[in-house]
């Protein structure tokens, strides 16, 4: 614990200066990583194409070996898919995730399928860096089967969690759920899913599914990005009382988080009922796209962001200095400065981070 504390203190000034350059609109190393192993998926979930997407060509770990050394240190690694236990070199990605990039947090999101080779992982990984697994639940029982598009999404994924939960201090594991709301139907699941997590005593968060995604699309170099201030289109349906309602349930549940969670959960919470509620445009924060925040993709292409999957280089083909400084990366950053900005949670919480802008938020509630 003192060990680790000594860690995050030494890199604040490095925070600071990294923060200091973004304001200045100067060009940044990276500070977080999203690393999207592979699209393979063995989920057919209806709200994303992922799973229709071709495993072809994904990086191999002879490649992920050569091009890891080549990043920078960075405070948080998030390793997602598709499904990213689908990989069976997983393990090894992360070790060299681990070793190189010496994150601070490494995070990973799954389906939680595949019981055995998670629970696995969590086992032999190497502790000294926690992880925060994110296991997506999206309702109870034949609601998140259909979802899923499978009829063991629920039992497998709550076979995990029940697995891990009473090691989860012992594997240095930040266990929790996280809830994909995609109708008005997932409203009346979300209070359902909180009681079903209760009695297993794991954490429950929610996002709203939007509309369309670059990233998870089948079509590539697209930008999807909203063209309004403050704009968001839902996945599905919603009438004014679902939402209200789920926002309220939502509210009443942020006082149960750790204090960084529920800081970051609020941030989100007010992002997302503003926007849809009142067309307030706020929290708005300036994105860091392309600055604090690196995307790798499976074939090692780096896009722009979630909504714009326009890429400035391949790490297979190139080196990453020479595409972080290519005259591409350049024009993509000058578009993620007059982007009106999205409320994607996997966007905006860097965004809210690296600009500061979430301790002003929190600052302004105080008071």
């Amino acid at each position: 614990m003192i060990r680790r504390a000594a860690s995050i203190v030494s890199r604040l000034p490095g925070f600071f200066r990294h923060v200091q350059s973004v304001r200045n609109q100067r060009d940044a190393l990276p500070r977080m990583l999203t690393y999207t192993v592979t699209f393979r998926c063995n989920a057919r979930c209806i709200m994303c194409d992922s799973w229709k997407m071709s495993g072809e060509g994904d990086l191999t770990l002879e490649e992920i070996r050569r091009i890891v050394p080549q990043l920078p240190k960075m405070d948080a690694v998030r390793v997602t898919g598709g499904e990213p236990f689908v990989r069976t070199d997983l393990p090894e990605i992360v070790a060299l995730v681990q070793q190189h990039i010496q994150p601070l947090w490494m995070h990973i999101t799954t389906n939680g399928f595949l019981t055995d080779r998670i629970v696995s992982f969590c086992n032999e990984r190497d502790k000294s860096i926690p992880l925060q697994l994110l296991i997506s639940l999206d309702g109870v029982g034949e609601k998140h089967n259909k979802i899923r598009g499978s009829t063991l999404a629920w039992s497998s994924a709550t076979k995990t969690l029940k697995e891990l939960v009473p090691r989860s201090k012992e594997l240095h594991l930040d266990l929790a759920v996280n809830q994909t709301i995609v109708d008005a139907e997932g409203v009346e699941h979300y209070k359902l899913l909180r009681d079903e997590l209760d009695k297993l005593g794991v954490r429950h968060q929610a996002v709203m599914a939007y509309e369309s995604s670059a990233t998870y699309n089948l079509e590539r170099e697209i930008d999807l990005s909203p063209k309004q201030v403050g704009k968001f289109l839902t996945f599905g349906d919603f009438r004014r009382e679902d939402l209200e309602r789920l926002f309220e349930l939502m509210q009443g549940d942020i006082s149960r988080l750790s204090w960084h969670a529920r800081r970051a959960k609020q941030y989100y919470l007010d992002g997302i009922r503003n926007r849809l509620l009142s067309e307030n445009a706020t929290p708005n924060p300036p994105c860091v796209a392309l600055q604090s925040h690196l995307r790798i993709f499976p074939n090692g292409d780096v896009p722009t962001c979630q909504f714009n999957s326009q890429t400035i280089g391949n790490l297979r083909s190139q080196t990453f200095d020479e595409v972080w400084t290519s005259q591409r990366a350049t024009t993509q950053r000058d578009w993620v400065r007059k982007c009106v900005g999205c409320w994607a949670e996997c966007e905006i919480l860097p965004s809210a981070i690296y600009s500061m802008d979430l301790l002003r938020k929190s600052a302004v509630k105080r008071t």
